[in-house]
């Protein structure tokens, strides 16, 4: 029930996250596409991620399914809640992060030992979260999770 809760919380906040908050263009190019790109590449990570889990590209959210390729982050809720863990402590800072930290931290406080082992796991990185990534999509994942320590 919480994770419907959740869920439907992200929907009613998306698409005003989307036109008022994200000022980057939207990605020219859709999961068909990124395919195309070399069979390691960030670009061809992306498309195996958007297919194998049944999503879509999400105009000028992109980034967001790239942090999950490069973390190795799953999609269920208390996951998606630990990705944001994952950024704070790479020294992500918006308004949106905060609410979800702080909204999924009340939901699910019982997950609160794998959110702190996010959280560290984000420190240890180089701070990658602000990348633009549509510029990257040739290059390997192996080779940024190396030299970011992801």
């Amino acid at each position: 029930m919480k994770d419907y809760l959740f869920e439907k919380l992200y929907e009613c906040t998306k698409k005003p996250y989307q036109k008022y908050f994200k000022k980057n263009e939207a990605w020219k190019i859709d999961k068909t596409g990124l395919m195309n790109y070399p069979e390691n590449s960030l670009g061809h990570g992306l498309g195996n991620f958007l297919y194998k889990n049944h999503f879509d590209m999400q105009e000028k959210l992109e980034d967001h399914d790239i942090i999950h390729v490069l973390t190795n982050t799953g999609v269920s809720v208390y996951e998606e809640i630990g990705m944001q863990y994952y950024l704070f402590g790479n020294g992500k800072r918006s308004l949106y992060l905060f609410m979800v930290i702080l909204s999924g931290t009340l939901f699910y406080p019982k997950q609160l030992k794998y959110f702190l082992q996010q959280f560290k796991r984000g420190k240890q990185a180089y701070p990658f979260h602000y990348l633009d990534f549509s510029k990257m999509l040739f290059i390997p994942v192996k080779s940024i999770q190396q030299i970011f320590k992801i």
